[in-house]
């Protein structure tokens, strides 16, 4: 076994087998995984926001769904990967907070998925397995050798999708 790639909060990176990727403290924040079953290279970005746009002088591209996942794609891109054979899982997008009062915001990790499902289509990358929303934090880990996302969340059994 290789070593495994920590991912932080707004942040991505790609890997290669034996390695596997992994991020931490997922809320509301979501995942995302970009691999394809012809070799074993995959990619993982934390993204903690919807979108980009609107935002002056964006520092962290990771940061947002839009960005981040155009960012990730370029970089399994770079490392050979062809984009047409992109599949992706996702997870996290936890409502963490209940907030009293009427709001139409709605909650940022419903948000979150949205507007990663929206990018991931625009892309034509389909999402063959999430593990998303409820009301707790997930870190998850993923081996690109036997394409397995695990999730594990405080007080829950751990889970392979």
């Amino acid at each position: 076994m290789g070593e495994i790639i920590k991912v932080g909060i707004a942040d991505l990176k790609v890997c290669r087998a034996p390695d596997q990727i992994t991020t931490i403290g997922l809320g509301s924040c979501v995942g995302i995984v970009l691999y394809n079953t012809l070799n074993d290279i995959c990619g993982l970005v934390h993204i903690m926001l919807p979108s980009s746009k609107g935002i002056k002088n964006n520092e962290n591209r990771a940061k947002f769904a839009d960005t981040g996942i155009e960012d990730l794609i370029h970089a399994l891109e770079r490392m050979g990967v062809m984009r047409q054979a992109l599949i992706a899982k996702i997870a996290g997008g936890a409502t963490m907070f209940q907030f009293t009062g009427k709001s139409d915001m709605g909650s940022i990790g419903d948000r979150n998925v949205i507007a990663v499902k929206e990018v991931l289509k625009a892309y034509g990358i389909r999402i063959v397995s999430e593990d998303t929303g409820a009301d707790y934090g997930r870190t998850i880990v993923f081996d690109p050798v036997s394409k397995k996302l695990l999730i594990r969340s405080a007080g829950k059994a751990e889970k392979s999708i």
